[in-house]
Order: C-alpha cells, then structure tokens, then sequence
C-alpha cells in the first residue's frame, strides 16, 4: 500500500505531516512517487484565513479529479478539526474526514461535531521519519491560550498544550543522528512554552516583559544549544521576548527574531487584544541591535483589521521604515468564525485593504533588497540544504530567501562562504 500526503499551511502543519508519514510507514505504507500513484492520499489542510481554506478546498477536489481508481482521499488537518461535518457532507468526493489524532484508515467518516471523541494517538509524540535535509522543524506545544480578536487558533487546537523537556530531546537526537545542523522550533506561541495555563481569564493581552520570574523556554533553548549546531526560534509573541530569552538567542550564534507583531498602531493592536506598539517594537529592536549589529529580524502584519485607519495605516508604513526589518510577511484580515472582531463594527472594504497591503509590500520589499544588499562582501557560514542551495544564520527554511553556492559543496556541511552578489531575496556567494 503506498501513500501520499499534501501539505498546505505553516511549517506546524508540515510537521503534523511528518507526524503522519512516520504513523502510516509504522502501518505497513510506502510512499508513492506522485499522488495519482497512491492508494491513500491525504491532504493536510489549513483554516487560518479564507483564502488557505479556498486553497485546501481547491486541493481536494483536483486530487480527487486525478487520484487513481479505489485509491481513497482523506482530509486531515485545521480545516478536518474546525469544519470536519460540514466538510464531511460538503464533499461526497472524500471518503474521509479526519480530526486531529483520528486513525486515517477508519473504514467510516469522522463526525466532529459539538462533542469531539478522544484522540486515537498523539499526534504531538509520534515518531517521525528521518528527513533527507540538514534541518527539522520540531513542534513542542501544540494550541494557543491568547485570545488574539483575528484568530480561530484556540477553537480548535485548543489551548496551550506543552511537550515535556524530555520529548523533545528524544525528537531531537534522533534527528541530530539522522544529519540535522539546524533545528527550528515552532509552537502557537513559543515564547510560552511550558507555562500552560491561561493568562487572564479574558485573554487580554499582558505587559509582561522582563517583570521577572522563570521562562521555561530559555532553558529549553540552551539544552538544545547543546545538542545541535543551530537552534532557531519562530513565533514569539512579543511581550515573551524577554531580556533573558534575548541574551539565550544570541547566546546560541543564531541572532534570529521572528517577532508576531501584527501591526505598529496602538488603538488597532489593542483592538486586536494584542500587547505592544511601535515605539516598543522598535526599543526592543534598537537594543537587540546594540548588542549584536548583525541580528535578523522576521514579522508578519494583518491589512484590513475592522476600524483600521487611514492613520493607522501610515503608522505602520513609518514603523516599516524605521524597523529596516530583514523580513516582513502581510495578510489581508479575514473575517473567522468565533472571533470577536468578526462582529466587530467598521469593517474595512477587501480591496482597499488589498491596496494597503499593497503599498506596505512595496516598502518592504525595497527594505529587504537594500537589507540583501548589504551583505555583499561579507563572510557567511552557510549550511548546505541541498546541491547549489545553502543559508546563514539570516534565512530561515522555505520562509526567507536563499543563498545560491557551488553545487560541488556536500550537503549537510557548514561552509565559510563570501557573498558576492544579492538578487532582491537570494544571495550568491563563493566558498573560501
């Protein structure tokens, strides 16, 4: 029996799949050469906004239209747990819609409705297979306990649900023995990892930078530094950028701070229930500068959240400018169900906030050019991903750009390297 999986959404969903893959090869599955070879294919769904749930809808039905005879389709992922009924009934062309940690051979579909059936596995523990690339998201926490006014997250995932120490290790060291250099580490919001408890009853946003006490995170991290040439850290929410997660970052020679902003204005970020605002953004950006010049800052940014404003807007065009961000990703607000902004008054027209989005895209994009730019002449070490493709410490993987090398270097090698030329996102660079 040979499988397919197609994986759409973030690199949490990416390891999901992992996850699965190492389930079905523990069920006797072989991977297919191409989906139209399978007899299981699975597509692993995302739910975020509107447009990735027209993604995976547009995925199911053209791999239905090419699957071969009697190979069965199941839907799994954010869109199976959030939509799973409605899906299940919507498309007649799947024979199965299963949830989080749902078997995916059961011979009938999955209901999920009000009442949810336990979990048949954990998905967050499986095994996972050995990856053929110098790097591995490991996921250590599953769901979110914020309650962020664009975001469904916690309706269906849940709230924060955190790996122990000793999980992740085991993860960990098998893949280090399997070749990995690099591993990245992902969760809802990591800079929470461990705490797993709610952090008002509301879900307000905290000001909780440096107030003190333990941030279990910090630990985890240098554990890690240990065992692994890079550790490097997505999705922190930006009041658990402490001083002491800052000081561990550098301390691991990864100087990446991929920062969930959302947006610079006050008033907006507020209405989002969301901690922060330019000025602080930019303070904590400035003295994270100060102590290493050559740190690589990542967020991404919502255009089009109701009752955003002209103002707002060039608020965040002056934070952009000021930030000189190395990275920045932007998404038109959608309206999600159980959410309370989906409600909320002064929603703003799509195409105006596709125009905004527009226009903060073409500033950044100028940014990260000139930011590319400045590399040239410099010496990086590049991690070789493939034949002719490496990254810095800079470029984190499938996200940002790449650095183009001779495909003479093995990969798999950490190779000193002069960067000899920048094209808008990629660089080229000559090993030394």
């Amino acid at each position: 029996m040979r499988y397919w999986i197609e994986t759409l959404g973030c690199p949490k969903n990416h390891v999901d799949s992992d996850k699965l893959t190492g389930l079905l090869v523990s069920q006797g599955y072989a991977p297919a050469e191409s989906a139209d070879d399978a007899d299981l294919v699975v597509v692993n769904t995302c739910a975020f906004i509107e447009a990735a749930r027209e993604e995976s809808i547009e995925t199911v039905l053209a791999l239905a239209d090419t699957k071969q005879k009697g190979a069965r389709l199941v839907v799994t992922g954010c869109m199976a747990e959030r939509y799973g009924e409605e899906l299940a009934h919507a498309l007649p062309e799947v024979d199965l819609v299963a949830g989080f940690g749902a078997s995916l051979i059961t011979p009938t579909p999955v209901t999920l409705g009000s009442k949810k059936s336990v979990p048949e596995f954990d998905l967050l523990n499986l095994p996972r297979p050995a990856t053929s690339a110098p790097w591995a998201y490991i996921k250590i926490a599953e769901g979110c306990d914020r309650r962020c006014g664009f975001c469904a997250i916690p309706t269906f995932r849940g709230d924060q649900r955190s790996r122990s120490t000793e999980e992740i290790l085991i993860e960990a060291r098998a893949l280090v023995a399997g070749g990995v250099k690099e591993i990245v580490l992902i969760a809802q919001d990591l800079a929470s990892w461990g705490h797993d408890r709610r952090r008002s009853k509301l879900g307000e946003a905290l000001e909780v930078l440096d107030t003190g006490g333990t941030q279990p995170l910090i630990e985890l991290t240098r554990t890690l530094s240990r065992e692994v040439e890079r550790v490097r850290l997505l999705y922190l929410y930006p009041s658990g950028l402490t001083q002491g997660l800052i000081d561990t970052i550098l301390e691991t020679k990864v100087p990446y701070f991929d920062l969930s902003l959302q947006h610079a204005s006050r008033p907006l970020l507020r209405a989002m229930k969301r901690w922060g605002d330019a000025e602080k953004f930019l303070d904590r950006i400035a003295a994270i500068r100060a102590s290493e010049p050559n740190a690589a800052f990542r967020s991404s940014f919502i255009l089009g959240y109701p009752g955003e404003t002209e103002d707002d807007q060039r608020q965040l065009i002056d934070f952009l400018e000021a930030a000189q961000l190395d990275w920045a990703g932007f998404f038109t607000y959608s309206a999600e169900d159980g959410t309370t902004s989906a409600n909320m008054p002064d929603q703003v027209p799509h195409e105006l906030a596709l125009e905004r989005l527009r226009e903060v895209s073409e500033i950044q994009d100028a940014i990260t050019a000139r930011r590319r730019d400045e590399l040239v002449g410099t010496t990086q070490t590049v991690l070789i991903d493939a034949p002719g493709v490496g990254r810095s410490v800079r470029e984190c993987p499938e996200i940002d750009g790449i650095i183009r090398v001779s495909p003479s270097l093995a990969v798999g090698s950490l190779v000193d390297c002069v960067i000899t030329a920048s094209y808008g996102t990629d660089l080229e660079a000559r090993a030394l």
